[in-house]
């Protein structure tokens, strides 16, 4: 594939990733699990990272695909690959529309399927130079196409929004062909462009969803019928795709044990995924009061997706990069990474591009109106650097207020957390400001790493040292500083660890005051949630304490078995 190409994909990708969670709003039809813009993000990766041939990155497509819409536009992408867009636009459009529809047990219109029609029927009238010269053309037959949505299915005509699925294929869209076209400085806000048909109702119920939602892969042999007629008896919302001798299933059952065992007499399970649909992986829970100040920061402080999603925050992604696969580190599944981490695969990190963290920016001034960014510091990453020269050119009026924090991990995530909840119950911005600030300042944290390999392997200490510290069982205690990790001491087993974060929390927090503590794990959850958690609620019990999963972007360099506590004096917690 051409460089050109590449890079369309990825912008494309990045264009769709940008709005994700606006998608997983409103996200109603086929089920109503606010989980689209996620699934599309985890499906569509691959396209993000085309380090390989157009056979690799169709089986990891296929491997990736998540999700009724994620299924739906692997299978879209697949074939348009396969064909080979660069030599005839036109046959790899259609070759991908007509994948997309066949894949389907039941394809209904009104959903990204219209958007890949109206693709279709534009390039096969299109004359001359396909990018630029019919960019704006296509663009408005593809916004078209999302608004009809809204019309032809009734589920979303009844709840007033158009589909969250054809939605993000128009913003992957959008981002591809303005790359082609050279006019990615061109977007309109999503918010403009699509107006009230952005807001579920506030009375909205969604009807609880029964069963499990299976993503399979089999090995077949070469006579297997991979029909969706011959394949629709296991289940509903049922969506086939086919590679040589695999076979990508997804489909909704109340009997997930009995689907697997049938679907491995017809062949080798070589992959298996499922989801209570009783307890969605995405949320569209909002805040009870519209927040003072919107708050943003970097998943890289250890706050996850749900966090977000209770203290109406907005999180930005850094990339993980596990062997061949790449990821945003919030969709990235902490048991798999940790596990992957011990067999021995390399892993690493990387930052989302300029153009993605600009379009993050746009898409969040655009929802909120202003914002305030908690930055991770900026002795860990560029992002500060990147937010303030986009502050320069594209916030005259400054709207989004920036902090360089100087912290990461669970420092940062405890801080940020500790804001979100002070704005949720405040009507002054610059009270907020200065809450925050207090609580940068006076946040501590303590990582306690189990072994030093993962360190020398990301190049963050010596060979020699990391050598020596395992043979003598010496495990660091760091602390995350605006100056970078400094070491806070050595511990040679876990009682000494604990010993450590007990006399920490004891000369910190005031006797029958408390504060607010995040005690964060890696691949430990048990132990940390068992031994360590009740010890500190016994011994400070007028303390809040909460779980949280170390980010991955520290579990990369600090490796499994790490454990952290985070905290925060109670009388800045409750500062009015």
């Amino acid at each position: 594939m051409d460089r050109q190409l590449q890079r369309a994909f990825a912008a494309g990708y990045e264009r769709l990733s940008a709005w994700a969670d606006l998608l997983d709003l409103i996200n109603v039809f086929p089920v109503a699990d606010a989980d689209t813009g996620s699934n599309l993000r985890i499906s569509l990766a691959p396209l993000h990272r085309l380090d390989g041939g157009t056979d690799v990155t169709v089986k990891r497509l296929l491997a990736s695909a998540s999700g009724n819409s994620g299924n739906i536009a692997c299978g879209f992408f697949t074939a348009f690959i396969a064909e080979n867009p660069s030599k005839d636009f036109f046959r790899a459009a259609k070759a991908g529309r007509d994948r997309a529809w066949q894949a389907l047990a039941d394809p209904k219109p009104g959903t990204m399927l219209t958007v890949f029609d109206e693709l279709s029927a534009h390039f096969a009238n299109a004359t001359g130079d396909p990018w630029d010269a019919t960019y704006s053309a296509l663009m408005e037959k593809l916004e078209q196409a999302v608004h009809t949505t809204a019309q032809i299915l009734p589920e979303l005509e009844a709840a007033g929004v158009i589909d969250a699925g054809a939605l993000g294929i128009y913003l992957f869209m959008e981002g591809f062909f303005a790359r082609l076209a050279d006019r990615v400085d061109e977007f309109r806000p999503v918010t403009e462009t699509f107006q009230r048909r952005l807001q579920l109702p506030a009375d909205f119920h969604p009807e609880r969803q029964k069963g499990f939602c299976v993503d399979t892969v089999l090995k077949v042999a070469e006579g297997f019928d991979s029909s969706t007629g011959a394949l629709a008896q296991y289940g509903e919302s049922l969506v086939v795709l086919r590679e040589d001798d695999r076979v990508k299933i997804h489909l909704h059952t109340e009997r997930p044990d009995d689907v697997r065992r049938q679907l491995g007499n017809l062949g080798g399970i070589v992959q298996w995924s499922e989801q209570d649909m009783t307890r969605p992986a995405g949320s569209r829970t909002d805040p009870l009061k519209q927040a003072a100040v919107h708050i943003v920061s970097d998943a890289a402080g250890s706050i996850t997706r749900q966090d977000a999603a209770r203290w109406g925050m907005t999180l930005l992604d850094s990339y993980i990069v596990v062997g061949d696969r790449s990821l945003p580190e919030t969709l990235f599944s902490p048991a798999e990474f940790y596990a992957l981490m011990r067999q021995g695969v390399k892993v690493s990190t990387a930052q989302a591009s300029i153009f993605e963290r600009h379009q993050r920016y746009q898409s969040i001034l655009s929802r909120f109106g202003s914002a305030l960014y908690l930055c991770v510091g900026s002795v860990y990453t560029g992002n500060f650097q990147a937010v303030s020269a986009w502050k320069k050119r594209s916030d005259p009026d400054g709207r989004m207020t920036v902090i360089d924090t100087g912290l990461a991990s669970g420092r940062l995530g405890l801080a940020v957390l500790a804001t979100a909840r002070h704005a949720s119950d405040s009507d002054h911005p610059e009270r907020v400001v200065r809450f925050a600030e207090a609580a940068i300042r006076q946040c501590e944290e303590f990582i306690f790493l189990d072994r030093l390999q993962y360190l020398v392997a990301g190049g963050r200490l010596s060979k020699t040292k990391g050598f020596l510290g395992d043979l003598l069982h010496l495990k660091p205690i760091i602390s995350p500083t605006a100056q970078g990790a400094v070491k806070a001491g050595t511990a040679r087993d876990r009682d000494e660890q604990v010993a450590f974060a007990m006399q920490k929390l004891a000369e910190r927090l005031t006797p029958g005051a408390g504060g607010l503590v995040m005690l964060e794990y890696s691949d430990n959850r048990q132990w940390v949630e068992e031994d360590v958690q009740r010890l500190i609620q016994s011994r400070f019990p007028d303390s809040e304490t909460i779980l949280q999963p170390l980010s991955l972007t520290s579990g990369a360099h600090m490796g499994p078995g790490t454990w952290g506590v985070a905290f925060l004096p109670k009388p800045l917690f409750l500062m009015e």
